[in-house]
């Protein structure tokens, strides 16, 4: 639909400006003061409209629609003629019910976003539902708790906060699933807003302030039964390990792993890690970390991108990782991490 390209542009005579724009999988609608001199309505290519305010260099737009769908934007010295489209082939905003939101405090989404973005699956993986992000509400000793949880079949990460609001009224599918581009979407609404307002629907989520209003489709299918992966690995064979100098030698050592799947081994005995890579073309490269470790000696294999991308995350100087055996899954958590939790699927060396 060629229309999508283009931004609703709708006018009324109380003074406000309302923009609207849909890929159809996300919609948002921005009200803004203005001067109007004639209510009325058009969609405009949204990208050139964007370059031209952004190259404008003036405070003043405007913009005044002349025959068969085109404007005359005016910008200082400046004059553009730009054509649209009729307003009424622009899809219709969803409907929504002002009586289903909360609002809670945008840093809660803002961490839950920032701990688990970076492990959802990419658009070309075979299992639909790991291109989104599982969204739950749990209550436990009376206290309230939103958690996130997203996977890509070889990582899985978890993120859960506490919050001070009563979750009654938040109404959530027993599976709800936000895709990717909408948590994309979802973090960049709540960059530099102090608290957003929130309501779930049976195929859709919307966000809204006073300003702005988001609404976000919601994907249909089944998650992961990640609580069995996670009681899967007994956290009693336990390694800490300093996170920055964990992560420096993670870095150095990707530097000679194949690319595609960036295999590192690790070998683990008395108080000592030795990290090591090798690439058929390039050569191979060897890293020691000093770590806390009583257990048996073990020579574990993983994709050292997935720990460094994890690391990144986490904010602790020291982490903890526990792990079963070469073959199992490594989990790894932290004290500082409140409420971070990640889980990283072994490979065959």
């Amino acid at each position: 639909m060629a229309i999508l390209s283009n931004v609703l542009i709708e006018v009324t005579r109380e003074g406000e400006l309302i923009l609207t724009g849909t890929d159809l999988e996300v919609g948002l609608r921005l009200h803004i003061r203005a001067d109007v001199e004639e209510e009325g309505s058009i969609t405009l290519p949204s990208k050139k409209l964007f370059e031209i305010v952004r190259e404008s260099g003036n405070n003043l737009i405007t913009i005044h629609e002349t025959e068969n769908n085109w404007v005359l934007i005016t910008a200082g010295n400046s004059t553009y003629n730009l054509a649209g489209m009729a307003s009424d082939e622009f899809p219709e905003f969803p409907k929504i019910e002002d009586d289903t939101f909360i609002s809670l405090n945008s840093q809660i989404f803002l961490e839950l976003i920032d701990k688990i973005i970076y492990s959802i699956a990419n658009e070309q993986e075979n299992i639909y539902s790991l291109n989104a992000v599982l969204f739950e509400k749990e209550k436990r000793e009376e206290h309230s708790y939103l958690k996130m949880i997203s996977s890509d079949g070889h990582r899985l990460s978890i993120m859960e906060k506490q919050v001070d609001q009563d979750l009654d009224a938040l109404t959530l599918n027993p599976v709800t699933l936000i895709p990717k581009k909408g948590i994309q979407e979802w973090k960049k609404f709540c960059e530099g807003r102090d608290s957003v307002s929130i309501s779930f629907e049976k195929k859709q989520m919307v966000l809204k302030d006073d300003k702005a209003t988001m609404v976000i489709r919601l994907k249909g299918g089944e998650f992961p039964n990640y609580n069995a992966i996670v009681n899967s690995i007994r956290q009693e064979n336990k390694i800490e390990i300093d996170r920055i100098p964990f992560l420096d030698s993670l870095k150095r050592i990707n530097l000679f792993t194949e690319d595609n799947f960036h295999t590192i081994k690790i070998s683990l005995e008395n108080n000592k890690m030795i990290l090591s890579s090798q690439n058929a073309e390039l050569g191979n490269a060897k890293d020691e970390q000093t770590i806390s470790y009583s257990g048996e000696p073990m020579v574990l294999g993983f994709n050292c991108r997935y720990f460094i991308e994890t690391l990144q995350v986490m904010e602790c100087e020291r982490l903890d990782a526990y792990i079963n055996s070469s073959s199992s899954p490594c989990m790894l958590k932290s004290d500082t991490d409140s409420g971070f939790l990640s889980i990283i699927m072994p490979m065959q060396l």
